[in-house]
């Protein structure tokens, strides 16, 4: 027992090694000198190995979505690299995102039909091919030429749903006529109720079906990695990012190009920032449109319950990928809770460190009706560009394929909460 006890804290010791930043170039070396096995693990890339020698040099290559991922490292400068993968404070909500999977087991059904395995859902009534859905993405200029005209293509393409988000670097219209079909729009909880609404009327007008009000941004957050990283770019960051406020990003020239100049000047803060949210706000909001409304940031399920109660279309389970929160619970934790509270009411959608197929299939079985991923389409972005895309896509619609077959399911709507062990 005691040499159990030794090496398990062995174990333990390591992974907390393997998550400090500093200790980064060390762990590179080792895993030089000692081989693939030593030291591996998978998400964040930036605590794992790289070797340039080994990349993948074309879409089709990539055996899983990390592949890609040490690719757009490679390619993407530091400053933006730092912009995509970093968390908040100590990240440890990141961290849960991903550690957290290991949680849940999977108990397979056997001896079931799986010689064809339908993996397509229901979302307000219309079917949709996958339940895997693009979640919003900011300044995808930063990591790629194209951007999210190349994200929207990618979508349409491989066809799923896609949400673009309000700071996104090509405007609602333009990345609907990329995808050549209409997209979700992801509204910052504003906190000058006009910006949001002439948001919201922008949107409808160009014939996004939705907007999912995002609520987990409500402060100033510290991202450590980021700022890190920053130091290792000598380029000008106001050259891509800048404020609101007078600012010329590419931003502004796209979902806020229409505002009123004096509407943006005189917003008390960032239009992206939602610090006097509250739910009779967002009832307003929702009262001044006719597109389905959901509600992106929820990890509470008596929060849940407020959403149905106030009359929302669904709630999006979502913790920004522990961009913007430190000391949280993961959203698969979460989850659980939140499917009893919803109680079937309205759909649930989630999102925040999902990177395989399993982990996907998990979040089905325990009353997800849609998954959503961020930065593993930004990978792809920024190794290949749209082709790269799509290869992230290809390879969790794959892995999900596989997963529902080996639970034992011919079908997503056959997995269930009782196929889930703690």
């Amino acid at each position: 027992m005691d040499m159990i006890d030794t090496a398990s804290s062995r174990r333990r010791f390591l992974k907390y090694m393997m998550a400090s930043p500093l200790m980064a170039a060390g762990m590179r070396e080792a895993y030089a000198q000692q081989g693939e096995q030593a030291f591996k693990i998978e998400d964040p890339m930036q605590w794992a190995p790289i070797d340039l020698g080994r990349l993948v040099s074309a879409p089709n290559q990539a055996q899983n979505i990390f592949d890609l991922e040490m690719v757009a490292h490679n390619n993407v400068p530091p400053a933006h690299w730092g912009y995509l993968t970093t968390g908040a404070d100590g990240e440890s909500t990141l961290r849960a995102n991903r550690a957290d999977f290991q949680r849940f087991a999977l108990r397979p059904h056997r001896m079931r039909d799986v010689s064809h395995v339908d993996i397509s859902t229901t979302l307000f009534g219309q079917k949709m091919e996958t339940p895997i859905f693009l979640c919003p993405t900011s300044s995808n200029g930063a990591f790629h030429k194209d951007g999210d005209l190349a994200v929207s293509r990618a979508a349409g393409k491989m066809k799923h749903l896609q949400m673009l988000s309000t700071v996104s670097t090509s405007s609602i219209e333009d990345c609907i006529a990329a995808r050549g079909s209409p997209i979700w729009f992801q509204l910052y909880a504003s906190s000058s109720f006009e910006i949001a609404k002439a948001l919201i009327a922008r949107a409808e007008a160009a014939g996004a079906p939705g907007i999912a009000i995002t609520v987990d941004v409500i402060s100033t957050r510290k991202n450590e990695t980021q700022a890190r990283l920053r130091r290792l770019d000598k380029r000008n960051c106001l050259d891509c990012h800048s404020t609101f406020n007078g600012g010329t990003t590419r931003e502004q020239k796209a979902n806020f190009s229409k505002m009123p100049p004096d509407l943006l000047k005189n917003a008390p803060r960032s239009p992206a920032s939602g610090d006097n949210m509250t739910w009779e706000v967002a009832k307003r909001l929702r009262d001044t449109t006719k597109m389905k409304v959901i509600i992106k940031g929820i990890v509470d399920p008596d929060d849940a319950r407020e959403c149905v109660k106030y009359g929302f279309d669904a709630v999006h389970v979502s913790n920004h990928g522990g961009r913007d929160d430190d000391g949280g619970w993961s959203t698969i934790r979460a989850l659980p809770d939140i499917a009893a509270a919803v109680n079937k009411k309205i759909p649930i959608l989630i999102d925040s460190g999902f990177r395989r197929g399993m982990d996907i299939t998990k979040a089905l079985a325990m009353g997800a009706t849609a998954v959503g991923v961020g930065r593993p389409y930004l990978w792809g972005l920024g190794a290949f560009g749209q082709e790269g895309v799509e290869r992230v896509l290809e390879i969790l619609r794959t892995e999900l394929t596989v997963a529902v077959g080996q639970a034992g399911c011919g079908s997503i709507k056959d997995l269930n909460p009782g196929m889930i062990k703690v």
